[in-house]
């Protein structure tokens, strides 16, 4: 059965970007150590997450924050995935970008094109937190997976700073440890 599934990777002090964003760090100072688990300092649990990831996975969504702080001033605009992926923001660029679509007519209609390009497949939210945010107050998740990484940012983005639907009880399903990261999967419960 096809998921919505919610990823991001976070501080222990709760942060998916450090502080001052920009074009040199798009992931603000620090940041970059939120994703060592997934460039760097990989090791065989963390790649079969990431294969996990991008095997079950038929579209992605990311926030416009991501795709114009990093992926488009980081990686030129080229698309990282193998997949279909969709941009919720209101800054659509007047030339289109090869594998993006652009959506500015929120969350639903997002997850609405996603789901049609998935398929039988997965739709893999991976953020920023903003659109994270969106998706768990508006309940329109499967599971949501939560990669820890060990630093203290002291600053930043918070991930879970604007949830307002009220408590959501969730479940653990898996708890992972390797150096970069601690890996934990939950599902909603309510």
């Amino acid at each position: 059965m096809r998921k919505v599934i919610l990823e991001a990777s976070m501080s222990l002090d709760g942060f998916s970007a450090g502080s001052n964003i920009n074009a040199k760090q798009p992931l603000g100072e620090n940041g970059e150590q939120l994703h060592d688990w997934m460039f760097g300092l990989k090791t065989d649990a963390d790649v079969k997450i990431v294969q996990e990831i991008k095997e079950y996975s038929g579209a992605v969504i990311v926030g416009g924050k991501t795709y114009h702080d990093a992926i488009d001033i980081a990686w030129g605009g080229v698309t990282p995935f193998k997949v279909p992926a969709f941009v919720i923001t209101h800054r659509v660029p007047k030339e289109g970008k090869l594998g993006f679509t652009f959506v500015s007519d929120g969350i639903e209609r997002a997850l609405l094109q996603a789901r049609a390009a998935a398929g039988d497949k997965n739709v893999w939210v991976m953020g920023g937190a903003n659109t994270i945010q969106q998706f768990v107050n508006a309940r329109l998740f499967d599971e949501l997976r939560v990669h820890i990484a060990p630093v203290l940012l002291g600053g930043g983005t918070r991930l879970f700073d604007q949830i307002e639907s009220g408590k959501i009880d969730m479940e653990t399903k898996e708890v992972i440890k390797t150096p970069g990261a601690i890996h934990l999967k939950f599902y909603p419960t309510n």
